[in-house]
Order: C-alpha cells, then structure tokens, then sequence
C-alpha cells in the first residue's frame, strides 16, 4: 500500500503529497524520502531530526555527488545496479540525474543494459516495484491492484507484460517486471509522465525456459507457459479489472510474443485505450523516417513500392503503419496491401504457404499465380530477398530480420539501379545483427541511400558530403504519444493519432542539406515528446476521441508534463483540521 496520496497541484510540475507516515517509514519510501535535502522544519514536522546528516543540501548538489558516483562505477551493469539502487531509494533524484544525462543513460536503464536485469532477476531481487499477476490465482487480479493502492484517477498509465519475447534475448518469466518498469521509466524521463500516477504490472503466466524452471531461486511461476483458453480468460480479466479501477489509464503492452501480443491489440483496440509499442510504435517511427525520405526524393507515400525483409511483429508492424498512411493519401487497403513484398525465413510470403504462415501474415501474402515465373532460388522452394529486389525494383526495403549482412552489395546496387533515392532502413539490433551497415549502403549506392538505423550511427564523410544517420528509435514516438492520449483522456489510440505522432517526429528535421538525418536526435527527447503529444491530442479531439475538453493543448501539455523536482508533502492529519 502507498504510503502517500497525490493532491491536485496548482501545475504540473508542483506536485504535492498527503502523508501519514514519519520518520524512518517516510525515507524509506522512495516518493517522499528527498534524504539531505530536508529542511530543517521538515525535518521536523517528520520527526527527521537526528536521522540525517547535519549538513541541506539542494536537488542540484545531489545531483553532482549521484552523477559523480555513477561515474565511479566500473560498466554498464554497475551503472545499472547503481541507478536501479538510487530509484529505489529516492524517485525523485533518480529521475533529476537521468532527465540531466538522458542520451548517456539511456542504454543503461533501457535496452540494452537492462537485458542483464532481467536475465539475473530472481537472483540479484531487491525491492517489488508495481503488481505481479498469476494465472494460477485470476480471482486475486482486483485485490491485487486495490493493495497498490491507488485511486481511480490517480492512474494515467499501466505497462504490463508477459515476458514471452524481450529485447531479443526471449523469455524469462517474472524478470519482466524489469522490462515494465523500464519502459516507465522512459516515459517518464522523456516525456514528464508522473511516475506516482504510473503502474508496472508482471503478467506471470509461467514460462519455457528450462534453466529458470530448474533454477532454485527463480520467484515466478515453475510451470511451462499456459496458452489457449485459460490464457485469454487471463488477459480478459486484467483488462476488465484494471480498466474498472482505473478507467482514465492507457494500457501498453510490452515484449509479448507475436502471435498474443497482436491478437490481444486486435481484439480490444477499438473497445479501449490501448497500445502495443512493438507494433504501432515501431510502425510508428519507421513511418516517420518515411515521411522525411519522402520529402527528399519529392515522390508520394502511396506510390512507394515496399519490400519488408524480416515478417514477424516488428515488420508486419511497420507494413501496418505504412499501409494506413498509404490509404490516407487516397489508396483503398487493397490497392495498399499490394504495395507490400513480406519477406520471412521462408522466403516472400506467398498464399499458397499453408502452416508455414503465421495469422498476421496473410493479408499480405502474395498471390502464387503472380509469381510462378520467378526464380524460386531457396532451398525449400522459397523466392529470397534477392529474386524479390530483382523482379519489384523496390523504392524501399525495410529490414527487421536480425540476419546480419543479408542487405548484401549486390542487392543493394540491383535496388539503386532502378530508383534515384533508394530507401534502406536496416532496423536490426544489436548491431551485430544489422542487415548492412550505413557506411556500405551509402558507398554501394554512392550516397544516394536514404538510410535510418536502429541502432545509434556515427557521421559519415562520403565524397566531401557528411551524412547524419537517424535512429529508428520508438522513444522518438511512444512517450510522446502517451503525454497527448492522457491529456486528451482519448477513448482509445487511433490509426490516425499514430499517424500524426509519426508525421511530427518528421516534422522535427530539416532534410534540405545533403546527408540530413531523416529523424531528430535522441538527445532532443524532451522537446520531441512535447510535440508529438500537443499533435496526437489535437488529433483526439479532432476524431471526437478525446474525453478531455482542450481549450489550449500547448499549455495542458506542457503543465502535464511532471518536473523532477521535490514535491511539497503535507501530513494527513493536517489536511483534516
């Protein structure tokens, strides 16, 4: 149960709390304690006396000796452990060093650092953060969230998952937990989402992975993954308890395996608000990425011809995103569909597959007839990425595969010879798996690649020219559209919201110089959340979604978006008098 509750706040940034608890309960609790920083009459108010070093010290000063200290941490992990130790026991400057170094740390605290944290969860467990979930005991789903104990309108946001494919390295059961609290936390750092009015939610339906069933440590559930009916039902009643108890909060879903994790965004999208970063946000901003090469090469969205190389969550996702905006400029989803050419392990996807074809595949398979002619050069019988480049001449290839080098030389000029500005996104991470590296694609293709990545690139100098490489990175987008859905109380995340958050991202670069980024710089991450949002929640309104009423979007956003300073804390009993 918390130990305090949020009071309404003159602005966003003044955020107070109502307390009841004092002295060494009050720092131990990570959303009140501040330690040095006490004033004197706070410390006495809260019975602190004696219990903290003599010597105030401000925010700012913390800030330096914590930065100082992180420094002196030997990598990455350290860093890791060292800023996960400091959340826990004071939120506030956690989130004042992280906002102050947020391209540095970033890594650390997200992908890729935080793989290391989920994978030793049960054996380096400190302190729960958020709710934990168990399939075996659906009917405590309620009291679990009440112990929580937040009220209804104190929740903007809930990111939960099961833990079935994270960050690449697969499942590992309960650690997930780490991935939820991850993803608030950037959030939170990017876009001034309260982390009081926040939840991360471990949805423990077990796990496969045989050395944490056999690890004697391990704090989830010792069974292999439950799936079919009794997982719905599941998922079913966390979506109707969390919805009734907190009925202002967008539900994210994070690191689920492809077949739930679309399916479940399938199934309620349209009945609640709603969003599945690995599908709409990688969509999202690989869309971004297009508008800004399509500003370049001056040709229209619906006229591109798009090869997806590499068809699971993560490209089916993007074809998804791209095809909605390609019927927004006039397309019908049949004419849009056709635009797509899926490549998966199998080779292009073609309707005649059978089993071979996963649900979300379909749609945009290619039909057998249409391609009878062409080479089928796999060893199955399947047409590769090279027959594919040959015979579409793609404007665009887009590459979620993690199969390094597989954009080779020779595909790469077989697509540049046939379009002036050859569209190349290699997506891939880490970037030992990245499908060609942006110095090859800009020397195969002469510099005339328009090239995004999904991992952070260094400059290149070709030919007196330097080319900036923009970083596919879904912070770009989701935080931001998460800032406008809960300043709008939209109804539900729209085709259209993704598409204005994507457009505003592009919105922020200008591609008129040679070799310009085709997308903003992390490091901007503040400013680009705020844009994103005042846009998507224009867009609420505009699609009558928004439950909010918006008489200045600028100003709501910007007194939305929480400050990491320390609030004011009142006691309880004082409020009462």
């Amino acid at each position: 149960m918390r130990n305090y509750r949020l009071l309404p706040s003159a602005s966003g940034g003044n955020r107070r709390l109502e307390t009841e608890v004092y002295g060494l309960d009050l720092l131990s609790d990570p959303m009140l304690n501040r330690g040095t920083a006490f004033t004197a009459q706070e410390r006495k108010t809260f019975h602190l006396d004696g219990l903290l070093p003599s010597a105030m010290t401000t925010i700012d000063e913390q800030v330096k000796r914590a930065y100082t200290q992180y420094q002196q941490q030997g990598g990455d992990v350290q860093k890791n452990l060292f800023l996960t130790a400091l959340q826990d026991r004071n939120e506030v400057l956690f989130y004042r060093l992280l906002s102050e170094h947020l391209y540095e740390m970033l890594p650390i605290v997200y992908d890729p650092t935080i793989a290391h944290a989920i994978e030793h969860y049960s054996h380096e467990y400190r302190r729960p953060r958020g709710v934990y979930l168990s399939i075996d005991h659906p009917e405590d789903i309620e009291a679990a969230f009440r112990n929580f104990g937040a009220q209804p309108d104190e929740i903007d946001l809930i990111v939960a998952t099961d833990a079935e494919e994270i960050l690449g390295i697969g499942d590992w059961g309960v650690g997930g937990i780490e991935i939820s609290v991850g993803k608030l936390a950037v959030y939170t750092a990017a876009a001034g989402i309260d982390p009081a009015r926040v939840i991360p939610v471990m949805l423990d339906v077990g796990t496969n992975r045989e050395s944490l069933l056999n690890d004697p440590f391990y704090l989830g559930n010792r069974h292999a993954r439950v799936r079919g009916a009794r997982y719905d039902a599941f998922i079913k009643a966390y979506i109707k308890t969390a919805t009734k108890l907190f009925p202002h909060a967008m539900l994210h879903w994070e690191d689920f395996g492809p077949g739930n994790g679309r399916r479940i965004l399938e199934k309620y999208r349209s009945q609640i608000c709603t969003f599945n970063d690995d599908m709409q946000g990688t969509g999202a901003i690989t869309l971004a990425a297009l508008f800004s090469a399509m500003k370049v090469s001056g040709q229209p969205l619906r006229d591109q011809r798009v090869v997806i190389f590499g068809s699971g969550t993560a490209g089916i996702g993007n074809a998804d995103q791209i095809r909605a905006a390609m019927m927004r400029e006039g397309l019908s989803q049949e004419e849009a569909t056709r635009r797509f050419w899926c490549v998966d392990i199998q080779g292009l996807l073609v309707d005649n597959m059978g089993e071979a074809l996963r649900d979300f595949q379909v749609a945009y398979t290619r039909p057998a007839s249409e391609v009878s002619g062409w080479q089928h050069d796999m060893p199955g019988g399947g047409i590769s990425l090279a027959e594919v480049v040959r015979q579409v001449h793609p404007t665009a290839m887009i590459g979620t595969s993690t199969a390094p080098g597989t954009f080779t030389e020779a595909i790469v000029k077989e697509m540049a010879a046939h379009t002036e500005r050859p569209i190349i996104f290699p997506l891939s991470n880490p970037t030992t798996l990245m499908e060609a590296t942006p110095t090859n694609l800009l020397a195969w293709t002469d510099g005339r690649a328009l090239v995004a990545t999904g991992v952070p690139w260094h400059p290149i100098t070709l030919k007196g020219t330097t080319y900036t490489i923009g970083q596919a990175n879904n912070a770009l987008v989701y935080p931001g559209l998460g800032l406008g859905t809960i300043v709008s109380r939209a109804q539900r995340v729209s085709d259209g919201m993704l598409m204005t958050a994507a457009r505003a991202v592009a919105s922020l670069v200008e591609v008129n110089q040679p070799g310009a980024s085709l997308l903003p710089h992390v490091e901007n991450l503040r400013a680009v959340s705020a844009t994103v949002a005042v846009e998507v929640a224009k867009t609420a309104a505009a699609e009558g979604l928004a439950r909010a009423k918006l008489p200045n979007i600028i100003q709501q956003v910007q007194d939305a978006m929480w400050q990491p300073v320390y609030p004011q804390v009142v006691v309880r009993q004082e409020v009462h008098v």
